[in-house]
């Protein structure tokens, strides 16, 4: 029986992952979390797993062999907000936590698969998994990019070309723009499609930012991945135990805010708004100013690239824009 802990399991990712295993028939699953906020209690609720432990009991258990024989180990705990300033709580919870999983899972001989961040990229203008281009402009981007430098060094050379011969994979995804279903808990972290959904009932409109950084209002350019994607790319190293590294996990192509909004407008509103600029004219889109907290600290451009996930065998095929959000809109319609 396959048998595998998912930490962050009633998060975003972590509770698609959970559903994607069901999908398979894996039910061998210890969820790990904090349901401090005890809502996110509703990414679990349809979903079938093994048995549920609290972050806080979990580290030090598991590298004791309390949980007996794992698999792997889906690593999607962790505090991803951006904005968060208290630097010592998130080295610890990114950064010191995962160092200490990936020890024990050395020690126990389970496979690590984790979530790194294109955040580490920071202000770089190219999106690529060597040193040179890695430039995190706050301090969830470092603990992010701390611990992919320290797997690159225990890994050794042989991490980025993939662990040839060892039992113990290790896979970092430099996860780009996610949205998608379960990620309502996540306030203002939240995907923009997400935000606009509930813009659009409440007041009939959209809102975006308007211009900053060179681009015009709503130009800024994301590398936007449907969950259910990145879901299929953990998958499908999972199913490849002999694969190792960090590997980009968008869809190689940026798309402006814009798209965003005329793909949710569109599923909302019966279609027939071919761009942004008629969204604007028939006040189905609104731009507001660019907010002061996020000056300095924003990317206003990303782009994966995939080179690294061709090279290692997967071939997944990732949504667009219009594609995935329309599909997330009527999940998110269908649940009101």
């Amino acid at each position: 029986m396959t048998r595998v802990v998912v930490t962050g399991a009633a998060g975003f990712i972590g509770s698609n992952i959970v559903k994607g295993l069901n999908a398979r028939g894996i039910t061998g699953i210890i969820a790990v979390d904090d349901l401090t906020q005890g809502d996110k209690f509703r990414n679990l609720a349809d979903l079938q797993i093994e048995d549920y432990v609290d972050a806080d009991d979990f580290y030090s258990s598991f590298a004791a062999g309390g949980f007996g024989k794992i698999d792997a180990v889906f690593h999607e705990g962790a505090c991803s907000d951006t904005m968060e300033t208290d630097g010592k709580y998130m080295m610890q919870n990114n950064y010191g936590v995962s160092l200490s999983l990936f020890n024990a899972c050395q020690e126990r001989g389970t496979r690590l698969l984790y979530a790194s961040s294109a955040a580490v990229y920071g202000g770089s203008d190219t999106f690529r998994e060597t040193p040179e281009f890695e430039h995190p402009l706050n301090v969830y981007g470092y603990s992010k990019l701390l611990f992919d430098q320290r797997m690159r060094r225990d890994c050794g050379e042989d991490f980025m070309r993939g662990i040839k011969g060892k039992a113990r994979q290790v896979v970092g995804f430099r996860y780009f723009n996610v949205y998608g279903p379960r990620e309502q808990h996540k306030g203002r972290m939240a995907s923009v499609a997400f935000h606009q959904f509930n813009q659009f009932a409440e007041q009939g409109k959209v809102k975006l930012f308007g211009d900053y950084g060179g681009y015009g209002p709503g130009e800024q350019t994301r590398d936007f991945v449907f969950v259910d994607d990145v879901v299929a790319v953990n998958l499908w190293f999972f199913d490849h135990p002999e694969k190792s590294g960090l590997f980009n996990l968008g869809t190689g192509r940026a798309q402006p805010f814009n798209d965003v909004a005329v793909a949710v407008v569109n599923s909302l509103n019966g279609g027939g708004v071919p761009d942004a600029a008629a969204a604007v004219h028939q006040r189905l889109l609104e731009y507001v100013p660019f907010p002061d907290a996020l000056i300095g600290k924003y990317q206003c451009y990303t782009q994966a690239d995939l080179t690294a996930l061709r090279d290692a065998g997967c071939d997944h095929v990732f949504a667009d824009v219009a594609t995935g959000v329309a599909k997330y809109m009527q999940v998110l319609a269908a649940r009101d």
